[in-house]
């Protein structure tokens, strides 16, 4: 499921922000729904290629390789729907403020609206969702969001909306998922979303 939608066509993006796109994109993946048999072993051959990145990836294949899909999908349930209310609270708002739908989200609003960025139709969660910022990173990234302005998304306004929206709380999200009582197969998710956003911060930060 979509969560957010730009202009059609991406340009040719370089290996490496190709790669940091694709990691977006498969948290964004892990985080909105439960992954099937067929994505699971995808995953299970996965290869990290070392540091604490590449050893999260590798937790995450052989999470993958030892976990069931219909277990999976009863974790993802406990852990972000839960009847009564879910272990987790996936949203930016909730981890900025302790509520839902406060100012981070409207300011989160108005900077999807300067990106070109705006919710995917039939999708009714509120945009501060981790799996929507992981789908708008991986497409700021990719080059498929076209600027009211007019201009582009260069590596200066990827950092000014991860900064504001993403590594402003995402990180912690991603540690309390690896802790979860509840998590078997996301606490590996959480490992691989809370190191790539450390190496994120640190590559802006080297850009800067």
């Amino acid at each position: 499921m979509s969560r957010a939608v730009g202009h059609t066509g991406s340009p040719a993006v370089a290996e490496e922000e190709l790669l940091r796109a694709q990691v977006y994109g498969l948290l964004a993946r892990l985080l909105s729904r439960a992954p099937d048999a067929d994505f699971l072993a995808a995953l299970a051959g996965v290869a990290g290629e070392g540091g604490e990145f590449g050893a999260a990836l590798n937790q995450l294949a052989e999470a993958a390789r030892g976990s069931d899909p219909a277990a999976v999908e009863e974790e993802f349930t406990t852990l972000f729907i839960g009847v009564g209310g879910s272990e987790r609270t996936p949203y930016g708002s909730y981890y900025l403020t302790g509520f839902l739908n406060e100012k981070p989200l409207a300011e989160l609003r108005v900077h999807m609206a300067r990106l070109g960025i705006a919710r995917a139709d039939g999708v009714t969660e509120p945009e501060d969702h981790i799996a929507a910022l992981c789908e708008m990173m991986a497409g700021l990234i990719g080059g498929e969001f076209a600027p009211e302005d007019g201009g582009t998304v260069d590596l200066q306004a990827q950092r000014a909306f991860f900064d504001r929206h993403v590594g402003s709380w995402a990180g912690r999200f991603f540690a309390d998922l690896e802790t979860s009582p509840s998590a078997r197969f996301y606490r590996a998710v959480g490992a691989v979303g809370r190191s790539f956003l450390a190496v994120e911060a640190r590559a802006f930060d080297l850009a800067a």
